[in-house]
């Protein structure tokens, strides 16, 4: 069987998954459980030091949005950090790292922007036994109005300023953990890696209101009749998540630092995902809290057949596909699909012909009994059919050989490798 230990950044666990600085990782009781359940490691929940205490709602606390069958897609919360004592939180983690010292245990930090805050927080947590710390810079409420969190995420200078003290102050592996509510992710890795991060992790949670109540006129959740904007997670921010990963990854300034992937991992496909585009790990928290810590049991065995099957060692599967991200401008042109229907597998609801006839190229025609047949001369192999089809694999998509287009519908295409030298390009046009 393959072997899944994992070792980011010099701090080790029996696997690569890891529960994210979050409700699930705040005190003794649960990460016990989570360790006991087979977490490779935790974040523990973030910590905080001076300024005005940290009071959480006595209220509801998250939004969701529903899928059809009730499954949560994503959900929202507006807890602040610990509102535990600092204290106590230092005396469990001693605890849980000495009686779990093949676990990874990192402690996720949040203090205001000072050099004395930070100097002050890191002496207080070294002899912890802690494996190493994680910067909170992607709180995107209620710590970010008091100049913490996504406030200090958001300015690349902070970013790098805070890193530092953390790396003059701190002999543990220092984590930045940033914020996805930037235009350019990329900055903010390049200000951490600046800094002398060991490692970023990403993505904290987006920004957001799920949700409007419409009896009482108060987005969700509703405290006392009025509500905030908070962070989104879960399976919904997944594409955006891997979309930061892989621009870190391919970036040069950033390349060949250390990422730690979270956003809506829920299965180990989506931990996969994220690895093949350059995550050495993965960080879970909507999941746990959806299906309970014992999901990371389905994820260790199906990251394990699926690595057993293609005969890989987990750090073979780390940053497989990023070479194969690239900008739009340099996709081939040249390439052609279209789109098949497979007869016997057909169950004529007429879904594929709707979508195609109504809001895109007129490319399937019904004839009658409800059999529905592709126009290639008309398919532009967009896809919409294949995504709205209810029968997987129904539908799918051919590529054509070199040529094949031409001699059966008379159609012409250029000779362009990309849309760089496509005439249609108005680049291109000026550079003529």
């Amino acid at each position: 069987m393959t072997d899944l230990r994992s070792d980011f950044v010099g701090i080790r666990s029996p696997n690569p998954f890891w529960l994210a600085s979050a409700p699930p990782t705040d005190k003794e009781y649960n990460v016990r459980r989570a360790f006991q359940a087979g977490w490779g490691g935790v974040v523990w929940k973030t910590l905080g030091s001076e300024g005005p205490p940290v009071v959480n709602v006595n209220g509801p606390r998250y939004g969701v949005i529903h899928g059809p069958d009730r499954r949560v897609l994503g959900l929202n919360n507006i807890e602040l950090i610990t509102d535990r004592p600092l204290e106590v939180n230092l005396r469990e983690i001693k605890q849980v790292k000495r009686d779990y010292p093949d676990r990874a245990l990192v402690i996720s930090l949040m203090v205001p922007c000072d050099e004395d805050s930070w100097r002050t927080i890191l002496a207080q947590i070294e002899d912890t036994g802690a494996d190493g710390v994680e910067l909170n810079f992607g709180c995107p409420h209620g710590m970010s109005e008091r100049g913490m969190g996504s406030a200090v995420g958001q300015v690349p200078e902070y970013i790098e300023m805070v890193t530092r003290w953390v790396k003059q102050y701190s002999r543990m592996p220092c984590i930045v953990k940033l914020t996805p509510n930037v235009t350019d992710i990329r900055q903010p890795a390049e200000a951490a890696a600046r800094g002398g991060a060991d490692a970023v992790s990403l993505i904290n949670t987006i920004n957001s209101i799920t949700s409007v109540d419409l009896d009482l006129f108060a987005p969700q959740p509703t405290i006392d009749g009025k509500g905030a904007h908070g962070g989104y997670c879960g399976p919904a921010v997944k594409p955006i998540a891997l979309n930061m990963v892989a621009e870190i990854a391919r970036n040069h300034d950033t390349r060949g630092l250390p990422i730690s992937g979270i956003g809506g991992v829920t299965t180990w496909r989506d931990a996969a995902e994220f690895m093949a585009l350059g995550a050495a790990n993965v960080q879970v928290c909507t999941a746990a809290m959806t299906y309970g810590f014992r999901i990371v049991q389905d994820m260790i065995s199906g990251l394990r057949e699926y690595l057993d099957r293609r005969d890989m060692a987990l750090s073979d599967l780390v940053g497989r596909a990023v070479p194969n991200v690239t900008d739009w401008n340099q996709l081939n042109l040249n390439y052609v699909t279209k789109a098949v229907i497979d007869q016997s597998a057909c169950i004529k609801c007429g879904r594929c012909f709707a979508a195609c006839e109504d809001t895109s190229h007129q490319a399937i025609a019904m004839k009658p009994g409800r059999i529905f047949e592709v126009i290639e001369e008309e398919c532009v192999a967009c896809n919409l059919c294949v995504d709205v089809c209810p029968v997987e694999n129904c539908i799918t998509m051919r590529e054509l050989e070199p040529g094949e287009l031409d001699r059966r519908t008379g159609q012409r295409r250029g000779d362009y490798a990309n849309w760089t030298t496509h005439p249609n390009n108005p680049m291109a046009k000026a550079a003529e």
